[in-house]
């Protein structure tokens, strides 16, 4: 039986959602971190404390994108966990970016704007980071402009955090450019069935 903890409303947890229902995964989802706090053996499974964590049969495993390629290696080897190894290493890289580079541009924007009250609000830093994510996003648009998926014809585990993060950027309440090929891949990946449910979500 696999057990994911964490609330919805992170972006992290989300990723394994998505992962879970691409996968067609029986799964309990448990509320933790945020408003829900954590329970007092969580350290235990994640010294962090952050989430997502994953529990099946007795392993733990935390890393959002880390679950999220177990899962896939395990059960979608040669589809969302590609053979080929530069096809791997290639999706890899995107899913490694994500998290060092577009999260990191994107923070205080979303923070800023959704997370802090109007008069808690730091306007330089807001304008920089969505500087910073809007070059993100030509990067992808970029890239996006030369195939269908991140990591080329088909759909990859990569695919799950890079849509999740122009998602978030799609709804984040600020001017942008139109970037034709990262709108066409948003609403690409918003039409799968694993991701309508966590796309759906509102930014909390």
């Amino acid at each position: 039986m696999i057990t994911l903890w964490g609330r919805d409303s992170s972006i992290n947890v989300q990723k394994v959602m998505w992962c879970l229902d691409e996968l067609g995964l029986a799964h309990e989802r448990k509320d933790a971190g945020g408003a829900f706090g954590y329970p007092a053996d969580y350290a235990a499974m994640n010294p962090n404390p952050l989430v997502p964590t994953l529990e099946e049969d007795g392993f733990t495993l935390w890393e959002s994108n880390v679950i999220v390629r177990y899962l896939c290696a395990k059960h979608a080897a040669g589809t969302l966990y590609p053979e080929d190894l530069r096809v791997r290493a290639d999706a890899e890289r995107w899913m490694d970016w994500q998290t060092t580079n577009a999260t990191a541009a994107m923070r205080d924007v979303f923070w800023n704007l959704v997370r802090l009250k109007p008069e808690e609000r730091d306007a330089a830093a807001t304008a920089k980071s969505t500087e910073a994510s809007e070059s993100k996003a030509r990067i992808l648009d970029a890239h996006l402009a030369t195939r269908p998926y991140m990591a080329g014809d088909t759909f990859t585990m990569a695919d799950i955090p890079i849509g999740l993060h122009l998602n978030r950027w799609y709804l984040l309440p600020i001017e942008r450019p139109d970037l034709p090929h990262a709108r066409a891949y948003c609403e690409r990946v918003r039409a799968r069935p694993g991701a309508k449910t966590v796309m759906a979500l509102p930014l909390t």
